[in-house]
């Protein structure tokens, strides 16, 4: 059973599935065919394949696919003559010779296809690679900004962290003036008590005269 892949298709596996397909069209087998052979080749369903070729590949060789229907014609009028040919040697002569024809005119078609698909693959190879281009100058881009707020975002933090530092030192430092500060008062505030409760009032007593004379 054919392995089910799920990464992107390749320059390569675009390549390989139309040269098979034309292959079968020209030789007079089906899509169906040629599909299942490309899915056995790249570790693909005949499926998956099918579905690349309808959606992507085929419009890339229409010209292609022209000419190897037009081969695949050829082809078949061949055959049908040879059938309805009598064993003559003046037409056996004259089918070799078309023959012969026939072959030279398929090297050439052949060869021509053979150019025509490299020229649209290294055309659609360099678009592809000019994409991707791109996208690499934008994640590279992206990053250097990601790398340039990163760099903000710790200066920030290290700068929050030393001043978060420092309040809570300050903090810490008010609060021990505090309660020093309460320890003083509430000392003073008992020793002020504890005066006057110790102090003594004097008494005073007038004498004859009508002067006042303290008492002890």
């Amino acid at each position: 059973m054919t392995a089910v892949r799920q990464d992107a298709w390749s320059p390569d596996d675009d390549l390989m599935l139309a040269e098979v397909t034309l292959r079968h069209i020209r030789e007079g087998s089906t899509q169906l065919a040629a599909f299942e052979e490309v899915g056995e080749r790249i570790g693909r369903t005949s499926a998956a394949c099918g579905f690349r070729w309808n959606s992507c590949v085929r419009k890339r060789y229409e010209d292609a696919i022209q000419i190897a229907k037009q081969q695949r014609q050829k082809r078949n009028y061949l055959k049908k003559q040879t059938i309805v040919a009598t064993p003559h040697v003046s037409s056996l002569s004259v089918f070799e010779s078309d023959e012969r024809a026939f072959k030279q005119d398929s090297s050439s078609l052949e060869e021509g296809l053979s150019i025509d698909a490299v020229i649209r693959f290294l055309r659609g190879w360099k678009s592809t690679y000019q994409d991707l281009t791109r996208q690499i100058k934008m994640y590279e881009k992206d990053m250097k900004d990601k790398e340039e707020e990163l760099y903000r975002l710790r200066d920030q933090n290290e700068r929050l962290s030393k001043e978060v530092n420092n309040v809570q030192t300050d903090y810490r430092a008010v609060n021990d003036d505090y309660k020093t500060l309460i320890q003083i008062m509430d000392r003073a505030r008992r020793l002020t008590v504890l005066t006057n409760d110790e102090e003594v009032k004097p008494r005073f007593k007038m004498d004859a005269n009508g002067n006042l004379e303290r008492i002890e």
